[in-house]
């Protein structure tokens, strides 16, 4: 599979190069040379292969075939990684899709009965399902990690210990109140990474919630559709909320990473005590 160049264009050159039919033609002209004792078939196809490789990758249907190729391999890849979350999820979870997924079903089985002038309300509706269904897992995916995290995490015990911290620091050493005040400023990221993290569990819930109510409506509506545009409007506006709730959701995975932070803050050090209990 050729790999991408900048801005996503597929290599052209590489993929013409790496072409099975090219690689018979060399293998045939290597075989020719063998066989007869003669230089003369790898010059020839040397020759051949430049001109190939100046011309072939610059031709429209060949390129049109690389970006299937590639297009089919980002879908693969895509399907590995949704295969990969969904088998994360817990029972209940992989049931919630499921009746969305039927859910959708329906919605597509209502509208292969419109008119062939609204088919093309069909085309786009059957895009913007799977998009949305690919969506609900990954949400469905980070509310489970968000409440493994949660479970695990006792933000009381991180605030006493952090109180503790602070009111032993005027009888320390300078040196070990330099260490527990970077400690404790660690202490209170977890805080606030536990805060929003909770926070974020809540967005992410009700988000998965509408995208099930919306869906369930579309579905109601579809049965006795009038207006396809309508419903193709209502799946837009969904689409957008759930692009800005992911983007949230990654947002707040990224800003929390405090390993760096400790590495920098223990460098000339270890802290008082290794473990930092939960």
């Amino acid at each position: 599979m050729p790999d991408d160049k900048e801005g996503g264009e597929p290599n052209y050159v590489k993929a013409a190069f790496h072409w099975q039919y090219n690689w018979i033609a060399m293998a045939g002209a290597a075989g020719f040379a063998l066989v007869s004792g003669s230089a003369l078939p790898l010059l020839l196809g040397a020759g051949l292969e430049m001109i190939y490789l100046s011309t072939v990758p610059q031709n429209s249907r060949f390129r049109r075939l690389v970006r299937s190729w590639s297009w089919a391999e980002q879908k693969k890849q895509r399907q590995a990684s949704f295969d990969s979350l969904f088998q994360e999820l817990p029972p209940e979870m992989r049931l919630r899709y499921a009746n969305l997924a039927k859910a959708c079903d329906a919605i597509r089985d209502n509208y292969k009965h419109l008119s062939s002038t609204s088919q093309m309300f069909a085309e786009q509706m059957e895009s913007k399902l799977d998009g949305l269904l690919q969506s609900y897992v990954r949400l469905l995916n980070s509310a489970f990690q968000h409440r493994k995290y949660l479970n695990v995490t006792n933000p009381n015990t991180i605030r006493a210990e952090c109180e503790q911290l602070q009111n032993d620091l005027s009888r320390q050493a300078a040196k070990v109140q330099d260490i527990n005040r970077k400690r404790i400023e660690i202490l209170q990221k977890r805080i606030e990474k536990y805060d929003k993290i909770r926070e974020n569990c809540q967005v992410i819930d009700a988000q998965c919630a509408a995208i099930e109510d919306v869906l369930q409506l579309i579905r109601d509506q579809s049965v006795t559709m009038h207006d396809p545009q309508q419903l193709s409007d209502h799946l837009d506006s969904l689409v957008k909320d759930v692009e800005q709730t992911e983007e949230t959701v990654r947002e707040v995975e990224n800003i929390f990473t405090i390993a760096p932070l400790a590495e920098a803050d223990f460098e000339n050090g270890p802290p008082a005590r290794s473990r930092i209990s939960n």
